[in-house]
């Protein structure tokens, strides 16, 4: 098994690490939570990102910033590239790669593509170009790196909107990409203090009706469906993820009414906030 590199300059830090079967605890041990990661996985993984559970039939790449990640089963080696903000900011960089809103804080919660062959060995490719490169250590290392990383990145964006945004139940025009993918970023801005529709169509510079328009007409869920999602995975991570009381919970979601919060969740869930931890605790693993 190839051991983990790092490429670390005053603030900037880029790692590359290996997992298999053979050290999945390590991955488990949630050491890469605050970076950007960019995960490589074959098929036969089974893996959950926050509360849904994956298993990849094809080779995949996952994108994650804030989620949580746990790998219950692997196989063949699978590779994780994990870099903070002040190495390669997605957000400074998005016209360059133009990939928040879709690969990253997409309101689908959709956190991977899939890869056919010949797409799976240029990923691999580009993957084995970085660790070239970090084991090299040469003083251009940071550029060259950089520029692989943007490739990753386009080529995954682009696959992503093709198996999400412009297949037979979704298709979004090029000319309202942008309307959806900035609904996306300011929504997970915002989730916490904006709760309304009429909030999210005024940074956007729509009327309400507008906006609630335009996702209907593009056969999407309502602004206002998307809205209700984000609190309540934020919600169902505070609950599992935080020993945090279901009270300072709806504070810090912006409700400053709880028996407001307790019931909203518990109508979208099926559950009681209180009902969700306990469950999760006990090892009920359900969708909700």
């Amino acid at each position: 098994m190839p051991q983990p590199l790092i490429f670390e300059d005053q603030y900037k830090r880029l790692g590359l690490d290996f997992f298999s079967e053979e050290n999945l605890d390590s991955f488990n041990n949630h050491q890469f939570k605050a970076d950007i990661k960019v995960f490589f996985v074959p098929s036969g993984y089974e893996l959950t990102v926050d509360f849904k559970q994956y298993k990849t039939e094809k080779p995949s790449l996952f994108f994650l910033t804030n989620q949580h990640l746990n790998i219950e089963k692997g196989g063949k080696e699978s590779t994780l590239l994990h870099y903070n903000r002040d190495f390669y900011c997605i957000q400074i960089h998005d016209k360059e790669v133009a990939c928040d809103g879709l690969l990253f804080h997409n309101v689908f919660e959709i956190p991977f593509v899939e890869l056919d062959a010949n797409e799976a060995l240029l990923i691999k490719s580009l993957f084995q170009n970085i660790k070239d490169e970090l084991e090299e250590k040469d003083s251009s290392a940071e550029e060259m790196i950089r520029t692989y990383v943007k490739q990753i990145i386009i080529r995954a964006t682009r696959k992503w909107k093709k198996q999400n945004l412009e297949n037979d139940t979704v298709r979004i025009p090029g000319n309202e990409l942008d309307i959806f993918r900035d609904f996306s970023r300011h929504l997970e801005i915002h989730f916490r203090e904006k709760h309304h529709v009429a909030d999210y169509a005024e940074l956007l510079h729509l009327a309400p009706k507008t906006l609630t328009h335009k996702f209907k007409s593009l056969n999407l869920d309502s602004p206002n469906q998307f809205i209700i999602n984000r609190i309540l995975l934020e919600a169902k991570r505070l609950l599992f993820y935080t020993d945090k009381p279901v009270k300072e919970i709806a504070y810090d979601l912006g409700y400053e009414d709880p028996a407001y919060f307790n019931r909203l969740f518990t109508n979208k869930t099926g559950s009681t906030p209180a009902h969700f931890k306990k469950n999760y605790f006990s090892g009920k693993k359900y969708n909700i």
